[in-house]
């Protein structure tokens, strides 16, 4: 018969085991293709609450042309935060049409609220200065299957 004390170890042992997982990045979501302009980006998607909460967290780099895009099931006033997070972001908060609301900077590893100026459905996350790099600013448009589907 085991005692208490190797129950009670095997028990910690059993929840700190997803724990443990949830330090890694999440690489494997599934991508969708969106155009800014003339650009191209590879967003992985994050649309379940599990995935929207891990988010870009733990992870060391990011190509260029890849993002995040984080879906809601309805418009709210979103407001993302960067803790477990490495890499310096931008957000762009994004109306159902493609239309980009306001951007945020966000610095890596802080719990600073960064919140849509209007009620979205959509956060596209790409490195700190890929917007403004390309001129990307308020007001400007989005492409691809999402947005497109709720013209």
């Amino acid at each position: 018969m085991k005692s208490f004390s190797s129950y009670l170890a095997a028990l910690c042992l059993a929840l700190a085991g997803p724990a443990l997982a949830q330090d890694t990045p999440q690489t494997n979501l599934p991508r969708v293709k969106l155009t800014a302009g003339m650009h191209l980006i590879d967003a992985q998607v994050a649309q379940t609450s599990d995935q929207r909460t891990i988010g870009l967290m733990f992870r060391k780099d990011m190509p260029q042309h890849e993002g995040m895009l984080f879906i809601f099931e309805q418009a709210s006033g979103l407001c993302f935060w960067m803790k477990n997070t490495l890499l310096p972001l931008t957000a762009a908060f994004v109306a159902d049409d493609g239309t980009i609301v306001n951007l945020a900077d966000m610095k890596p590893q802080t719990t600073d609220s960064h919140c849509a100026s209007k009620p979205v459905r959509y956060v596209l996350e790409m490195n700190q200065g890929w917007f403004a790099k390309r001129g990307f600013k308020a007001g400007s448009k989005l492409g691809g299957t999402p947005f497109e589907s709720r013209k």
